[in-house]
């Protein structure tokens, strides 16, 4: 197995009432779980092609590979980017949103505004452009789709409804706003810190 499924560092109930343990739960152990699956057969199913020299599947196993994977990676950096203990984000994290986008009120309004605008499922993310040497916000479609090569993810917010509808059913603006209570900004902070200094060079050369 390529690809594992990783542990919470937090129990599925510890994000209650924002997100339910039930929903978590179902969350993490099945959806998430899914994809895990889902790239590691596409990586044997691309296996096979190679050894009997059969590539008439590979475009359909390349969208499914893009998209379990894309799914793993998203929810795994989701699970980081949430605690039980949520403050507000500070020293270089917190210069930086001022920076790019003016103010953390700011920022706040046009994150939620690409989290409720997202057409069909998707995620809401902020990201640390390699190119540009700036932090941005967009919307990814699906698991996998809209997404620039040279974007470093910081924050993610999963919009596809089984990230909420038991919870909050079709109300989601109720969704987005109970997110802002459970933000890890830590861990938001140590990903800055990380692709800021790495991300370029490693890129670019």
């Amino acid at each position: 197995m390529t690809y594992t499924l990783p542990e919470l560092t937090f129990d599925y109930s510890a994000l209650e009432p924002n997100i339910s343990a039930r929903i978590m739960e179902l969350h993490h152990s099945k959806h998430h779980a899914a994809y895990v699956a889902g790239a590691n057969a596409a990586l044997e199913a691309m296996a096979q092609a190679r050894e009997t020299n059969n590539f008439a599947n590979l475009p359909k196993l390349e969208k499914d590979l893009a998209f379990n994977l894309g799914g793993h990676v998203n929810h795994s950096i989701f699970w980081k980017n949430l605690s039980p203990e949520s403050s507000m984000p500070e020293g270089d994290l917190q210069a930086a949103i001022a920076e790019y986008f003016g103010s953390f009120d700011a920022f706040q309004a046009h994150f939620t505004a690409a989290a409720m605008t997202i057409q069909g499922s998707g995620w809401a993310y902020l990201a640390w452009d390699v190119i540009g040497n700036r932090m941005i916000i967009g919307q990814l479609y699906d698991q996998q789709g809209n997404l620039a090569m040279g974007t470093m993810p910081l924050l993610m917010l999963d919009m596809w409804e089984h990230a909420f509808y038991l919870d909050y059913v079709n109300v989601k603006a109720d969704y987005v706003k109970a997110f802002w209570n459970i933000v890890n900004w830590p861990d938001v902070a140590a990903r800055f810190a990380s692709v800021k200094v790495n991300s370029r060079s490693l890129l670019l050369g």
